[in-house]
């Protein structure tokens, strides 16, 4: 039976354990809702251009642009796959390598290129040997818009040299602070499917061809910020939320050593009344 020094020096450990990821889950709420405010603020402009990249593309001549032509043959693909750089945030990370790992297994008939965001990611993929191309590792969850221009245009690069065919977005997709969705994106080439979409006729001035060459690098480096930008926030999430279930978990480790820390002190202290007894009889 452990001695009540052992189980003091536990509940200590534990009770410091405990105010550690207490003070985590606090900042975690607070960058969370800064986090959450930059990406609702800049969720009309990606719809927006989302939807006149598309438009633009119906009327052009799709063989004359790389951005909406699409290759009958796919020899490469572009993967620009997006995780955190620090870990304690439960399955964030892990389901985007998961996802990662099945779309390259998917594509097994492909030569599969991976653009990393995210320090645990990218030693992840490096030890299962993935093919990657560039990493970023230092963003420890401060997204500029610059970030997002960076990787687009090594991205555009890549698409536009003909060392890919396609280019995908793997991240998770922030649908509430507890609950994010690991997805697979396509954003080059722009599909054409106007199914169950509105079409609009608009004028442009200059002509589309034009246009369309200035609106892509503008198009995907949005889209790839929008996905930072969730991606911070979903992290923020699911860190807050790993930090409570740790704090709450700890608590109720408190409570078990508590009650044996009692047992064992009851315990002891029967065994010294029963010794001064045992004592007291021996003296008569």
């Amino acid at each position: 039976m452990p001695n009540l020094r052992d189980i003091k020096r536990k509940i200590k450990s534990i009770k410091s354990t405990q105010k550690i990821t207490g003070a985590m889950k606090m900042v975690s709420a607070a960058k969370l809702k800064k986090s959450q405010e930059r990406m609702e603020a800049a969720k009309p402009y990606a719809l927006k251009i989302k939807d006149l990249a598309r438009n633009i593309s119906k009327r052009v001549n799709p063989e004359a642009h790389p951005f909406i032509e699409k290759k009958k043959d796919v020899k490469s693909i572009c993967v620009l796959a997006i995780a955190s750089d620090r870990g304690l945030c439960g399955a964030f990370n892990s389901n985007v390598l998961k996802k990662t790992l099945q779309f390259i297994d998917m594509h097994k008939d492909k030569e599969v290129k991976v653009v990393c965001v995210g320090k645990s990611l990218y030693f992840a993929l490096r030890r299962r040997k993935v093919n990657i191309i560039k990493e970023y590792i230092t963003l420890l969850g401060h997204v500029t818009y610059d970030d997002a221009v960076t990787m687009g245009n090594h991205i555009m690069d890549q698409f536009l040299e003909s060392n890919v065919d396609e280019i995908y977005i793997i991240s998770n997709e922030f649908k509430s602070v507890i609950y994010h969705v690991p997805e697979v994106i396509k954003v080059l080439p722009v599909s054409k499917d106007v199914s169950n979409e509105s079409y609009v006729d608009y004028l442009y001035e200059p002509s589309a061809d034009i246009l369309l060459k200035e609106i892509m690098p503008r198009y995907l480096n949005f889209i790839i910020y929008g996905k930072l930008l969730q991606s911070v926030a979903g992290e923020h999430g699911a860190r807050m939320a790993a930090m409570d279930n740790a704090t709450r978990n700890a608590g109720e480790m408190i409570d078990r050593f508590l009650l044996q820390y009692n047992k064992v002190r009851q315990s002891s202290i029967t065994k010294e009344i029963l010794d001064i007894v045992n004592g007291a009889e021996a003296l008569r």
